[in-house]
């Protein structure tokens, strides 16, 4: 067995980005979700994004925090939430958001909703869903989101476009409603609202 020196590859890296019109420097590392650039599926749903000024927003499953930054630079006057369950993302998310000057942005880890305030309520809820959360954990996020937005809240979901009916099931069965935002060949951007 050889011995490769991966020292490099134990640095961060490094690249700027633009997602609804806002560009951000990330710090990214191995182990991170798209680590090298922004991947398909935050691009499609972050073009979709609306926000109030001073929205009350969260990030569910953050990783190094592309849509919630993006959404801290929509809200300046309002609050956004980065979690994951990821200690690595959390991580990665707030140095990012140090990095482009968000002092609205809170990253922190949660499970889901597990450490998150529940006395707060949100506008506008994100999430690049895993393809392989299984029903169980989906069905616990998507009610809890649903339990957490203000009325008129809004949440914006993206998942592989294999995913599209089982989440246009969920969410309808949930939220009693589903907007198909658009559609590539490898994901589905979607938006459910709080009635």
């Amino acid at each position: 067995m050889t011995s490769t020196d991966t020292s490099q590859l134990k640095n961060d890296l490094t690249f700027s980005a633009t997602l609804h019109d806002q560009k951000l420097t990330y710090v990214s590392t191995w182990g991170l979700f798209s680590p090298r650039g922004i991947d398909e599926g935050t691009e499609l749903l972050a073009k979709y994004l609306e926000v109030a000024p001073d929205a009350v927003c969260l990030d569910l499953g953050c990783g190094y925090g592309p849509l919630g930054l993006t959404l801290a630079k929509l809200a300046p006057k309002g609050q956004v939430h980065l979690v994951d369950k990821d200690f690595v993302a959390v991580e990665y998310s707030a140095k990012n958001a140090k990095l482009n000057g968000l002092a609205n942005a809170q990253c922190y880890l949660s499970n889901g909703f597990s450490h998150v305030d529940p006395s707060l309520k949100f506008d506008v809820i994100v999430s690049n869903i895993p393809a392989k959360i299984g029903g169980e954990l989906l069905s616990i996020f998507l009610n809890d989101a649903f339990a957490r937005l203000n009325p008129g809240g809004k949440l914006y979901v993206v998942t592989i476009s294999g995913l599209k009916d089982y989440m246009k099931r969920n969410l309808t069965e949930v939220f009693g409603n589903y907007d198909k935002l658009k559609q590539s060949r490898t994901y589905t951007a979607a938006l459910a609202v709080k009635k």
